[in-house]
């Protein structure tokens, strides 16, 4: 199967562009005969290990190896391919697991084993496989880049719709008809300035650079995600970025992993870059068995995984973004609204701050390079929701995770990830530990959508929605100052008023916040059952208000009935009908606490 899956190597010119002279770990220093440029990839060695010119001096170019230089000698030879890291962008991508590099792990474990031999050169995508193509033009028809020209059933979920590049427009002087293809054969012809250009199924592209589009659109459409802590109160746009910092076991994993399921993005991208191995195993063991619940399918039909793990080689680590938010900008050009899940940053500039070390350069905060902002910085300004080049609307929306050593958010990947990032959700290991999922911060997180999203919100949901989630979100708050209060003189020392703000409070976390990811009623909330049990808590509020101040004690309200039926909500009230029994419990607030106030009338 190796060999079927062959990867197809560039034309290279005759010998070697120069031979080793001096190997760091993944940096190798080889003679430069002026043939190589800056980012072009070589094959290093006899065994023709892939690696990237980083730096040119002279008559010297440095690479970085992207495979393991154990056993590499100077002396060996340096061919050039001519090309830069690129990736395969096609028919058969989703519903696939690769390394770093867009290498098939299936295919090679299939083939060599479950270790990556050194110097395998497995094609990204199967050659081999024929698709069947139905196309969406016809001869005379003039293109552009961006266009589609036909499409391909890739997965029951999923309609690759195959595009022209970008770099291509002109008129279609043959295209193939309805009929099974492979990608390597060519379905259409285009007549262009410079002469005819024949196109097939697939196209690549450098990692490194961002594909093109024609206009970018206001973040002003939430990826709806299901999560009450992040829809309500720290919404992220589609198109949009966030940071995902925490500790060791805060959920950092199974929080992103709820996203990918439960969010209204139509491709997922999960880019597991060196986490530990058992992490990562264990979400390729449980990834796929996931339910789509939007079509009840495999939710991996619409996935896209790329594994590259702690023991992996460095330098691989540090393209596995670039290879993600590659393939991600490909389905975004198609249309569809893709999400992006990176887990975690902190390994990736982790991979940046070894290699810089081995070249020598001079290290900025806590050994990361200078250039550390400005790399995070490029990641993140390829997220976006867009207009591309042939008029359709995508977007990318990047939710990167953050690995603080010692949970510490003063660190710098953290602290430089938060001025690129406008959603910072802040998890918090007291929460965690507690049992509270997400345990997502109220206090230290935010978003700097809510402003954008709130016509969206209040057209298509609830009018009322900013109303209701500034109020609570000022409860949560009060909440946090009062606690410090509690600390120091007791709760009973507060007035009834103050206390019935910490009770409120607790509704809103336990009965609001929390949820549970295995419980098939609370581990997804749509917009309206959210603005339903908001409603619901605001209402007890306002009510609980009035009554107190007649002089009705706190411990009397808090032994209502109703207490325990708001605080089951989140297990008790389904989608579906959430708007009708959320009335008859406020219905419900209504009659009993009327029924407390006369007692103090």
């Amino acid at each position: 199967m190796l060999r079927q899956h062959a990867r197809t190597r560039p034309a290279q010119a005759p010998g070697a562009v120069g031979v080793i002279q001096g190997i760091n770990g993944p940096v190798v220093r080889f003679e430069n005969s002026g043939n190589v440029g800056m980012g072009e990839v070589v094959d290093v060695g006899r065994l023709r290990l892939l690696g990237e010119v980083i730096r040119l001096e002279g008559k010297i170019a440095i690479a970085q190896v992207y495979e393991t230089t154990e056993g590499l000698q100077p002396g060996e030879p340096v061919q050039g391919t001519g090309v830069p890291l690129s990736v395969e962008l096609g028919p058969g991508m989703v519903g696939s697991i690769f390394d770093g590099l867009q290498r098939p792990l299936e295919v090679i474990e299939a083939d060599t084993g479950p270790f990556i031999h050194r110097g395998a050169t497995v094609s990204p995508l199967n050659h081999q496989r024929a698709w069947y193509f139905v196309p969406s033009v016809k001869v005379g028809d003039q293109v552009v880049g961006g266009d589609v020209l036909g499409e391909v059933a890739e997965t029951a979920s999923v309609q690759h719709r195959v595009l022209v590049p970008p770099d291509v427009a002109g008129r279609i002087s043959v295209v193939a008809p309805t009929g099974d293809y492979t990608i390597d054969q060519p379905i259409a012809r285009i007549a262009t300035t410079d002469g005819e250009r024949e196109l097939r199924m697939y196209q690549r592209w450098a990692v490194r650079q961002p594909r093109p589009y024609r206009a970018r659109l206001l973040p002003n459409v939430p990826l709806i995600t299901g999560q009450r802590v992040i829809d309500t109160f720290f919404s992220l746009a589609k198109g949009g970025t966030a940071s995902l910092p925490g500790g060791f076991g805060t959920g950092k994993t199974v929080t992103q992993q709820q996203l990918a399921k439960w969010s209204d993005a139509d491709i997922v991208v999960y880019i597991g870059c060196g986490e530990r191995g058992n992490e990562m195993t264990d979400v390729l063991v449980h990834f796929p068995k996931l339910v789509d619940p939007r079509t009840g399918r495999p939710l991996l039909e619409r996935t896209v995984l790329i594994a590259n793990t702690s023991n992996m080689p460095v330098a691989a680590r540090e393209a596995s973004i670039y290879t993600g938010i590659t393939m991600a900008e490909y389905f975004r050009d198609m249309g569809y609204a893709v999400a992006v899940m990176a887990d975690s940053t902190s390994r990736w500039a982790e991979a940046l701050r070894e290699i810089a070390g081995r070249l020598e350069e001079m290290p900025a905060e806590e050994g990361f390079p200078a250039y550390l902002p400005s790399r995070l910085a490029g990641f993140y300004e390829r997220a976006g929701r867009v207009t591309g080049l042939a008029g359709r609307e995508g977007s990318v929306s990047i939710v990167g995770a953050i690995s603080p050593p010692g949970g510490a958010f003063s660190e710098p990947v953290t602290l430089y990830t938060q001025s690129f990032t406008r959603c910072f959700w802040a998890l918090d290991r007291s929460l965690a530990w507690a049992r509270h999922f997400p345990a997502i911060n109220w206090t230290d997180s935010y978003s700097g959508y809510v402003d954008e999203v709130q016509g969206w919100w209040q057209k298509q949901v609830d009018p009322e929605w900013r109303q209701l989630r500034d109020r609570a979100m000022g409860i949560l708050l009060e909440e946090g100052r009062l606690q410090n209060i509690v600390r120091l003189v007791g709760p009973d020392a507060l007035p009834e008023n103050q206390r019935l703000i910490l009770e409120v409070a607790r509704m809103l976390r336990e009965g609001f916040l929390q949820q549970n990811a295995l419980n098939p009623i609370d581990t997804y909330s749509t917009p309206k059952r959210q603005v339903a049990m908001l409603r619901v808590i605001l209402c007890f509020y306002d009510e609980a208000t009035n009554i107190v101040a007649l002089g009705a004690p706190i411990v009397r309200v808090r032994s209502l009935p109703v207490v325990d039926e708001i605080m089951r909500m989140r297990v008790n009230i389904a989608n579906d009908d959430a708007e009708t029994r959320s009335a008859a419990i406020i219905q419900t607030i209504e009659t009993q606490l009327r029924e407390l106030a006369k007692d103090y009338l």
